[in-house]
Parts: C-alpha cells; structure tokens; sequence
C-alpha cells in the first residue's frame, strides 16, 4: 500500500501524467515550429550573403554566369532552387542590379506544410569596375 502524499486525496494520483499527456503535443508542436523558423532565417542569411558574393563577382566580371557561380560557391544552397538575374549597366562605372532568389523547402515535417511555400529574394546594386 502507497502511502498517500500531504494534501492529496485519493483521486489526485493520476494527474500530473495526464496533465503531462495533455500539454506535451503542444509543447512540442510550439518547438517543431521554433526550428522551422530558425531554419528559414538561416536560409535568409545565405541569401543575403549569396547576393553579396555575386554582386561583387558580378562587379569584377559583369555577367550573370559569374554572379550565379559565386552564389552558389559562397552560400551551398540547392542550385536547382536558387535562381540569379542582373540588370542594368554592364560597362564600366555603370550600375548593375544583382537578384538572388530561393524557394526554400520545408525541413520541418510535420509544422513544414504550414508555412507557405514563399521565395526569399535579395537585390543588390554595384558598381561595374
């Protein structure tokens, strides 16, 4: 026989495990989403930093071959999600707008198909040397 604990009846012995049963989805549902959010903005800094490489390689070398290759050498993102276009001026001293965009895919199984499927963009204007 159990002895009972100070200030509890009978009919309390259960609850914490269903207290437990009942808060834990949620719990991990809120964490499932935290990491999925961590993700993406994980991919919106390798964008960001992927527009910078290609505007400078795109600075040196004005084509979109040379920004779309150093996109992808500096950022690792999947090459058949991320996309890069320049325009505007390819002589020197003019300006030329760099683009970088990728669809991110949702790494997060379960919370991942909540979370619209959005392409994330960054554009970057230099100067042509």
């Amino acid at each position: 026989m159990a002895w009972p604990v100070a200030g509890s009846t009978p009919g309390d012995r259960g609850q914490a495990a269903v207290e437990t049963a009942l808060v834990l989805p949620l719990v991990m549902a809120v964490v499932l989403v935290l990491v999925q959010v961590g993700l993406l903005v994980r991919d919106h800094i390798l964008i960001v930093h992927a527009a910078r490489e290609a505007a400078r390689a795109a600075a040196v070398e004005p084509t979109t071959e040379a920004a779309s290759a150093a996109a992808l050498a500096a950022s690792g993102l999947d090459p058949a999600r991320l996309q890069v276009q320049t325009s505007g001026s390819r002589a020197t001293g003019g300006l030329l707008r760099v683009t970088v965009r990728y669809r991110p895919t949702a790494a997060v199984p379960l919370v991942g198909r909540f979370f619209p499927s959005t392409a994330l963009e960054e554009t970057l204007t230099t100067r042509v040397e």
